[in-house]
C-alpha cells in the first residue's frame, strides 16, 4: 500500500470518531449553501427519490432516509457488513420504475460464506424495508486481505440495465483480467442478468459476462449525463493522478499501465478526459454528477456541465464539456466530500462524510445582477505600439457565475470575441504614427451583464 493510500484510509479511520459540525461551504456570489440534515455516521453514498427523500449509505451498514429536511430515527434497512477500511455499505440506486414496484438496490461487503461485495435488492414499504425482501442479485469475487479499493456506485442507465463500478481489491492486475469482475464497470438487468449486446460476451464466461469496461483502479462514483447515454467515471489514483473518463462500452481505461494520460500514447488504452495531480491538499476524486435537471436553476452556462469534488481538498470543481473540458472551481470549505447528486428541480447535494451531512447548494433567483470583473493585462495603459505590426491584447475576466465571452474592441470597433479564458485577441495596428487608439474588453456573463475595461495606447 502506497503512502497516499495509507493517508487516505488513515483520514478515514480519523473521521470514525471525530466528525465535525455540519456547516455550509464557501460558494460563488449569487449561490446559496444550506445543511439539509445532519447526525449521519461514516457516510458513504446517497440517491435521491423520485419523491423527494434522501437515502444515505453509512458505511456501518445502515440505510438511513431524509424526509421533509429530517433524518428519520428508522433506518431504512440495516446490513451486516465489514466495515474494516473501505468497506461496508458503498452504494444504493432506485429502480427505474420505483414508485410502482418500490425495489431499492444496495451494494454492501457481506461478510458469510467469506468477505466478498454483494449486490441485493429490497422492497420499500414506506420508509422501512419490507421485512424478508431482501433479493440477492449478484455476489461478487471474494475479497483478499486488502480492505481498500471497492467501488460501490451504482445506477441504472438510461437503457433500464444497472451498472457498478467495482474496484481492483487493490490487486492491479485484476484490472486488466477479464477472468474477474474486479477493477471493472458492469452492466446487467435488474435481476443480475446478462444484457445480450455486453462487449465482452465472446470473451467470458459466466458472470463475467456483465463486464463493460476495464482497466480500472477504484471508480469511486460516475453519473450518466440525464437521460443520454453519456457517462463520466471518476477512477480514484494512486501516487499522481485522478480521473474523470467518458464511459464507453469495451473501453480499457489503462490501469496499472498507465495513470493519468499514457505517456507514451498508447491506442490500446482510453485516456481520461481529464486529470489532475493529487498532491499533499488533494487525494482522491469521491464523486460526479452532470448539471441537467429537469427544471435548472443555476445560470444558464452552468447546464451541461459536470460537478466533481475531492476527499481530501474539500472542494467542488466544475468541468464544461462544451469549452474544451475546462474545469473551474465552484465551493470550498466542504468536510470530506464523498458523494454529489442534481436534484430535478435543480439544486446540488453533496455528502460531507466528514461532517456527518448532506447539503444543498441552490441559486438566488434574480441574484445574477452583478457584473463581472474585466482588465486588459496587455498591453499596458499609454504603450507605444508599432504602426503595422501585430499585437496581442489579453485581458482577465471574472464573474459570479462565469464569463461567456470577451469582447475586444479598438477605438469602437470590434475587432475579435474570446470565450475562453486566457482572453486574448490579435490586432494589426495601423500605418499612421502619432495616433493615440482607444483600447476596450468587454466582458459578459451568462445574464448578459457586462463590465469593460478601457485603456489607449500610441502608434510610433
Amino acid at each position: 500500500m502506497t503512502f497516499r493510500l495509507v493517508r487516505f484510509v488513515f483520514v478515514s479511520l480519523l473521521v470514525l470518531s471525530a466528525a465535525t459540525t455540519a456547516s455550509a461551504a464557501t460558494v460563488p456570489t449569487g449561490f446559496t449553501d444550506a445543511v439539509v440534515a445532519s447526525g449521519l455516521n461514516n457516510p458513504t453514498a446517497m440517491a435521491l427519490a423520485p419523491d423527494g427523500r434522501i437515502f444515505v449509505c453509512q458505511q456501518g451498514g445502515a440505510l438511513r432516509v431524509i424526509k421533509n429536511g429530517a433524518l428519520l430515527a428508522t433506518p431504512f434497512l440495516t446490513v451486516t457488513v465489514d466495515s474494516s477500511g473501505e468497506r461496508g455499505l458503498l452504494g444504493i440506486a432506485f429502480d427505474p420504475n420505483f414508485v410502482s414496484n418500490q425495489l431499492v438496490y444496495i451494494y454492501y461487503t457481506a461478510t458469510t460464506p467469506t468477505i466478498h461485495n454483494r449486490i441485493s435488492r429490497f422492497t420499500a414499504s414506506g420508509d422501512v424495508a419490507l421485512a424478508g425482501s431482501e433479493t440477492i442479485i449478484m455476489e461478487l469475487p471474494n475479497l483478499s486481505s486488502a480492505t481498500n479499493h471497492n467501488g460501490g456506485a451504482m445506477h441504472f442507465g438510461p437503457d433500464g440495465n444497472l451498472y457498478v463500478a467495482v474496484g481492483e481489491n487493490a490487486n492491479a492486475a485484476n484490472a486488466q483480467s477479464l477472468s474477474t469482475r474486479l477493477g471493472k464497470m458492469l452492466r446487467m438487468t435488474s435481476t443480475g442478468g446478462v444484457p445480450p449486446d455486453n462487449p465482452f460476451i465472446n470473451q467470458t464466461t459466466g458472470a463475467n459476462q456483465t463486464i463493460w469496461a476495464l482497466g480500472l483502479r477504484n471508480p469511486f462514483t460516475f453519473s450518466f449525463q440525464g437521460n443520454t447515454s453519456r457517462m463520466f467515471i471518476n477512477d480514484v489514483g494512486q501516487n499522481t493522478w485522478e480521473e474523470i473518463n467518458d464511459g464507453i462500452a469495451g473501453s480499457n481505461y489503462g490501469w496499472p499501465t498507465c495513470e493519468g494520460f499514457c505517456n507514451p500514447p498508447n491506442p490500446s488504452f482510453r485516456d481520461p478526459i481529464f486529470a489532475y495531480m493529487n498532491d499533499a491538499q488533494t487525494c482522491a476524486i469521491t464523486g460526479g454528477a452532470f448539471y441537467n435537471p429537469q427544471a435548472p436553476q443555476f445560470p444558464s452556462n452552468f447546464i451541461g456541465n459536470y460537478f466533481f469534488a475531492d476527499f481530501c481538498g474539500g472542494w467542488i470543481r466544475r468541468l464544461d464539456p462544451s469549452a474544451g473540458n475546462a474545469v473551474s472551481d465552484f465551493a470550498t470549505g466542504i468536510s470530506l466530500p464523498v458523494d454529489l447528486k442534481v436534484s430535478p428541480d435543480g439544486f446540488l447535494y453533496y455528502l460531507a462524510r466528514g461532517a456527518g451531512s448532506v447539503n444543498r447548494i441552490g441559486f438566488s433567483a434574480g441574484a445574477d445582477n452583478i457584473a463581472p470583473t474585466v482588465a486588459i493585462t496587455n498591453p499596458a495603459n499609454n504603450a507605444i505600439v508599432a504602426r503595422k505590426s501585430n499585437v496581442t491584447i489579453t485581458a482577465t475576466a471574472s464573474d459570479n457565475v462565469g464569463v461567456a465571452r470577451v469582447e475586444f474592441l479598438v477605438n469602437g470597433g470590434l475587432q475579435c470575441t474570446d470565450t475562453t479564458a486566457p482572453y486574448s485577441c490579435v490586432w494589426r495596428v495601423p500605418n499612421p504614427m502619432n495616433r493615440t487608439h482607444t483600447i476596450q474588453a468587454r466582458a459578459f456573463d451568462a445574464a448578459g451583464n457586462n463590465a469593460t475595461a478601457t485603456i489607449q495606447v500610441r502608434s510610433n
